[in-house]
């Protein structure tokens, strides 16, 4: 055996060394075939430009620090996978676009239109049948995969026992958002506002009267102005706000062009006035324009100072004009009533200072108060488009302090406060509750009686201007219901006591005098007849402005509607009943208020009969009886009466003399009775028959 050869032994370093180098060069050898794939891949076309970069990096392994080079192109790897990944990494993960979310004790569930029935059902853990049957009870007629309002949906998940919210998706975002519900702060009650809070404000004090009866000039007189000379043909044409101070005294006085606006102001429902001037010509005396002024503000509830203007002329005749007043039921103080007059002038500027002072002193009585601090409130006296400004509006300050800047909500227009006019047009920073101010800064030109409010911001403003918006497009596809007689008595139904606001119309006095006393003469606890105003002659436009600002019913004898006038009333829907004969016209009234109460049911009655035997059919039981008194009848009902108690009440299923069914049986005859489903029957039990009659109700 040849001899072992024994090999030196090696230094330790050497062979870690050796043992490095030979794993180096493996990994080279690797990593070269590597780049051998790929430049065969690049012939084929299929390299990427990333594999291009990784080769040049690649080309320098075998020689120098290779594992070194190794280490840089594993970090360059890695970060370049890191790169490549961290879009997917940041990109929003989409919600779902439904869900149903448990907070506390609610369900609330997330869903996005279209909200189709199926899906719906399926999220409530419904059968889809169940849904469809739901809708079907609100007259809503869909199959499995058609959808359904975000409204209907609110209300079937409400029945079972689910809060919907509808969701959106924002613009270029993944996620989904519930929509904001922007609300309108509410107005405050005056009784509920700390007293420290509340401040006096001056009285606002509106002028009317007849046309050229001197409105705008006594106006004037106060101011020390002309602005009735700037007017054609001298009568006003808009609303004109202004503030007067005398003596220390302020007073927000508003010039209308007559009733018709604040017609429209009230329609709204839109009091904005404290007190009115009436102003009639002492010459002239009470016109049909004065009438209608009064009619409004008694429907109004205003308080009514008379100006008699023009008393310096000398066919002025105050004492036809009082005896005048004395007869619409404005008794003046010195005839014994309670109506303040006052003799003025607007050219001489007699009694103008007497006018002012009763108009302080009323105001006085009535503590004119209001809040100066919180979102800022006002009502639109006037809208106009002016060169250089745009959409403007006189705007009249009920509460809060508006100021520049402010963000605001006014009907469907929204806005931003740019500037604040005076009276004067000069720029003020602000505004308080009752100062007439020009503002700047609508979105549109609002609507005459808009109310305007303070919101938080410009967004909130604009969106709650969208869905206004919306929500005008949808009633325009809808009737205005107005007050008719059938509406009015379903309020007596449920318990309220109803007013009927009506306007009669006649051809002659006579007939209104007999109608009105005929119509007062109606008593009743249920309801109240109020006759807002009575006049001779056609219907005309402004008795149904009149009708629709009161929502009253209008009401003609022997006299028509006016062709002008018949346009208005098919717009603003109002009730217009026609008569000839006077006997029709309150029958048909009585009629209406009796046949509209539900009728009172009482128990007549009609007969007894005593049970004397039992006897057993295949039916069930039926009791021998006899009638005692009054009579049985069939298609009345009974009950069994054991020992003075009611043990069973209903209908008869069986009433026979002998093997004979009969109508009725009466007294002094036998008769086999059963009565339902009722089988425990004793000898001694009194059955007692009873109708059920109805008793029309009184008024």
């Amino acid at each position: 055996m040849p001899p072992r050869k024994i090999s030196p032994a090696k230094d330790p370093r050497e062979s870690v060394e050796t043992e490095s180098k030979s794993l180096d060069e493996q990994k080279a050898e690797a990593l070269n075939l590597f780049e051998k794939g790929e430049r065969k891949g690049a012939r084929k076309g299929k390299a990427t430009a990333a594999a291009a970069d990784q080769g040049s990096l690649y080309g320098h392994l075998g020689t120098g620090d290779t594992v070194a080079s190794l280490a840089e192109a594993k970090a360059a790897n890695r970060v370049a996978a890191a790169a490549s990944a961290e879009p997917e990494a940041i990109e929003p993960e989409e919600e779902p676009t439904k869900s149903v979310e448990l907070v506390g004790d609610k369900k609330i569930i997330h869903f996005k239109p279209p909200i189709i029935i199926k899906e719906l059902a399926a999220m409530m853990e419904l059968r889809p049948v169940e849904l469809m049957k739901d809708l079907m009870e609100m007259e809503i007629f869909a199959t499995l995969t058609q959808a359904i309002e975000p409204e209907i949906a609110a209300k079937v998940c409400e029945k079972h026992g689910f809060v919907f919210e509808k969701e959106r998706r924002e613009k270029g975002a993944g996620v989904h958002k519930v929509e904001e519900v922007i609300e309108v702060p509410e107005v405050q009650d005056i009784k509920e506002v700390e007293e420290d809070k509340l401040r006096l404000r001056p009285p606002v004090v509106t002028f009317m009267g007849h046309v050229d009866h001197g409105k705008t000039s006594l106006l004037d007189a106060f101011r020390g102005s002309r602005v009735v000379s700037g007017e054609a043909g001298g009568i006003t044409q808009h609303i004109g706000a202004y503030q007067v101070v005398r003596d220390g005294n302020i007073v927000t006085f508003i010039d209308t062009p007559g009733h018709a606006a604040f017609s429209e102001m009230r329609a709204r429902g839109a009091n904005v006035t404290d007190i009115v001037v009436l102003v009639v010509a002492a010459d002239d005396g009470l016109m049909p324009t004065t009438l209608e002024a009064i009619d409004h503000c008694k429907a109004a509830g205003v308080t009514i100072i008379v100006a008699l203007n023009k008393c310096d002329l000398p066919r002025a005749d105050l004492h036809r004009a009082k005896g005048q007043l004395q007869d619409v039921g404005l008794t003046p103080e010195d005839y014994g009533g309670s109506t303040i007059c006052v003799e003025v002038s607007a050219k001489t500027g007699q009694g103008l200072d007497t006018l002012f002072e009763m108009i302080h002193l009323q105001a006085e009585v009535l503590e004119l108060k209001a809040n100066f601090e919180g979102p800022a409130r006002g009502i639109v006296i006037e809208a106009r488009t002016e060169a250089g400004k745009g959409p403007t509006a006189t705007v009249l300050v009920q509460s809060g302090t508006l100021d520049v800047g402010d963000s605001f909500i006014c009907g469907v227009v929204w806005g931003k406060v740019k500037a604040i006019l005076d009276d004067k047009q000069k720029r003020v920073p602000s505004a308080g509750p009752s100062t007439p101010v020009e503002i700047v800064g609508y979105s549109a030109v609002p609507s005459v009686g808009d109310e305007l409010v303070e919101l938080e911001n410009e967004r909130k403003a604009k969106k709650l201007s969208d869905e206004r918006l919306e929500a005008q497009r949808q009633a325009k596809l809808a009737p205005i219901q107005r007050s008719a007689l059938e509406t009015l008595f379903n309020n007596i139904e449920q318990g309220k006591k109803a007013s009927l606001r009506l306007i009669i119309k006649a051809d002659a006095q006579g007939s209104l005098q007999a109608i009105e006393k005929s119509l007062t003469e109606i008593e009743s606890d249920k309801i109240s007849a109020e006759i807002l105003r009575q006049s001779v002659g056609p219907i005309t436009e402004a008795d149904v402005i009149l009708a629709s600002a009161s929502d009253a019913i209008l009401i003609g004898f022997n006299t028509k509607v006016e062709a002008k006038a018949q346009p208005i009333v098919k717009r603003e829907g109002v009730q217009v009943k026609l008569f000839s004969i006077i006997y029709e016209l309150i029958d048909q009234v009585k009629e209406a208020m009796l046949g509209l109460l539900e009728p009172e049911t009482r128990e007549k009655v009609v007969g007894h009969a005593k049970v004397l035997e039992v006897f057993k059919l295949s039916s069930g039981k039926v009791g021998g009886c006899t009638v005692t008194d009054g009579r049985v009848a069939r298609r009345a009902r009974a009950r069994v009466l054991r020992d003075g108690v009611p043990i069973y009440d209903g209908g008869f299923s069986t009433l026979r003399r002998f093997k004979d069914d009969v109508k009725e049986v009466k007294v002094g005859l036998e008769c086999g009775i059963k009565l339902g489903r009722f089988n425990d029957y004793q000898p001694g039990d009194i059955i007692e028959c009873y109708e059920l009659e109805k008793l029309e109700q009184s008024l």
